[in-house]
C-alpha cells in the first residue's frame, strides 16, 4: 500500500503484532478443527457456539456473542481468507497505532455488536430465530472503518488491482453492507452483521477523541503544513527578486541610451 503518511509510530511492533498474530492463529486453528469435525460428521460439536438469536434470547446464551467470531465456513476457505487477509492488512497498522489491549477492545466490541444488531434484525424483521450467524465479518468491517477512519487518503488496492484511497474504499463497501441488507439472507452473508459492526466502530470512534487521528499522523500533518509556508515564503522571495531584477534590467538599459 502507498501512501504519503508514515505507516509506523516510533516504536514498531514488527509484522504480525501481538494481538493480530493470536487472532489469526486462534481463528486458523479453530477453522482448521471445525473443518475436519464436519467432514467426519461431527459438526454438531459446534453447534452451542454459532450465534443464534434464539438461543440467546431464550437460553441467555450470552457466550455466542464472542465465540461465532472464531467460526468461518467450514465448506469453503473464502470466507476465512478474506477476513484473515482483511484482519492482517487493516489490522496491524490499527494496533501498531493504539497498542494491544485497545486494539482488542475495539476488535471485540465491534464483533460483539455486530453480533447484537443481528439479534435486534431478527427479532424485528424475521420470525425464524434459529438462523446461526458465524464469521469474524462483523469486527473486521470494524477495522475497515477505524482504517479509512484514521488514514483517510492512505491507498490501497482495491481487489487487489485498482489503488483507491481509504476513505472511498470504506464508503463504498459501506454503502454495500447497506443496500444489501435490505435483500435478506438468501445470499448466506450477513450484512446485517457487517453493517452493524461498522456503525459500532463509528459511534465509539466518535466518542473517543484520542482514537480519531494518531499523534505522529498529526505531527506528520503539522510537519507539511509548515513545509508547505516555507515553500510559500520561498516562491515569494523568489518572485520579489525576478520584479527587482526585471527592474535593475530596466535602469540598465534606460542608462545605456542615456549615455
Amino acid at each position: 500500500m502507498a501512501n504519503g503518511i508514515r505507516s509506523f509510530p516510533p516504536r514498531s511492533y514488527g509484522l504480525f503484532p501481538q494481538g493480530v498474530k493470536w487472532l489469526l492463529i486462534s481463528n486458523i486453528a479453530l477453522f482448521v478443527v471445525y473443518f475436519f469435525c464436519v467432514r467426519f460428521d461431527y459438526g454438531w460439536i459446534w453447534a452451542p457456539f454459532a450465534l443464534v438469536p434464539g438461543e440467546v434470547l431464550r437460553h441467555f446464551a450470552v457466550w455466542q456473542l464472542v465465540t461465532y467470531l472464531f467460526l468461518h465456513d467450514p465448506f469453503g476457505f473464502g470466507h476465512i481468507l478474506f477476513n484473515m487477509l482483511a484482519l492482517w492488512m487493516f489490522g496491524a497498522d490499527l494496533e501498531r497505532t493504539w497498542g494491544r489491549r485497545a486494539f482488542l477492545k475495539y476488535y471485540f466490541l465491534c464483533g460483539v455488536g455486530a453480533g447484537l444488531c443481528v439479534i435486534a434484525a431478527t427479532v424485528l424483521f424475521s420470525s425464524n430465530w434459529n438462523t446461526a450467524t458465524i464469521g469474524a465479518s462483523g469486527a473486521i468491517y470494524g477495522l475497515l472503518f477505524a482504517f479509512g477512519y484514521l488514514y483517510p487518503d492512505r491507498e490501497i488496492l482495491f481487489s487487489f488491482l485498482f489503488p483507491i484511497k481509504a476513505k472511498y474504499f470504506v464508503m463504498i463497501i459501506g454503502a454495500i453492507a447497506f443496500l444489501s441488507s435490505f435483500g435478506g439472507s438468501g445470499s448466506g452473508v450477513s450484512h446485517i452483521a457487517h453493517l452493524g459492526g461498522m456503525v459500532i466502530g463509528y459511534f465509539y470512534l466518535r466518542s473517543q477523541r484520542g482514537f480519531r487521528r494518531p499523534a505522529y499522523v498529526r505531527a506528520s500533518l503539522g510537519d507539511s503544513l509548515r513545509m508547505r509556508y516555507k515553500e510559500w515564503k520561498i516562491q515569494r522571495a523568489k518572485r520579489k527578486f525576478e520584479v527587482y531584477m526585471r527592474q535593475r534590467e530596466r535602469e540598465r538599459d534606460r542608462d545605456r541610451f542615456v549615455h
